[in-house]
């Protein structure tokens, strides 16, 4: 199975079920920035443990591993389990959506792209990828995550709602970095 094709059945697996999700993380700033390369798939969804069995079943093995303990661990919690491909190796990591003001605003604006011919996914949007990705780096996350900003910036800069970028900074303690980021890519 290709990154695509697990893409492809993930999102035709989440609202086959009505799991409300967004796709983030890499596979957002791919799709906004510039391609790079990635194992996983980071997946946004408002799921309860009613959902668990049912998703399970669509993950069963021996193709994907899924332990339903871990999955209602992290619905308990708000945390995050994984979905991994047996065959390949590729990885979706599933997390519940949080109960922050954030995570509530981010998981409202998500919008539909197309993913592939005739089909489409919801995702974050790019200026809220960028924000995650400065929180991450606060956190002490790799430059991976600068160098995607960047890539979001040069391919979707034009169409960015950077006033959105620089209100959440600023709420979010990470008003700095986007300051930095932005400078570095005005070549200030």
């Amino acid at each position: 199975m290709t990154q695509a094709e697990l893409l492809r059945y993930l999102v035709d697996a989440l609202e086959a079920l009505g799991i409300e999700y967004m796709i983030t993380g890499s596979q957002a700033s791919i799709y906004y920035g510039e391609p790079r390369f990635t194992q996983d798939i980071d997946v946004v969804a408002e799921i309860d443990a009613t959902h668990v069995p049912a998703l399970a079943a669509r993950f069963a093995p021996p193709e994907f591993y899924l332990s339903e303990e871990a999955a209602r661990e992290a619905i308990a919690r708000r945390g995050q389990f994984n979905i991994v491909h047996a065959g390949s190796g590729l990885k979706v990591d599933v997390v519940v959506r949080k109960d922050t003001p954030f995570a509530r605003t981010e998981f409202e604006r998500r919008q539909r792209q197309p993913i592939l011919p005739a089909r489409d996914a919801c995702f974050a949007r790019p200026e809220d990828v960028i924000l995650h990705k400065l929180v991450f780096v606060r956190q002490g996350a790799s430059e991976r995550h600068l160098r995607d900003i960047a890539g979001i910036l040069r391919i979707s800069g034009a169409e960015l709602d950077l006033a959105h970028v620089s209100a959440w900074a600023e709420r979010l303690g990470v008003a700095d970095l986007w300051d930095a980021v932005q400078r570095r890519a005005s070549g200030r």
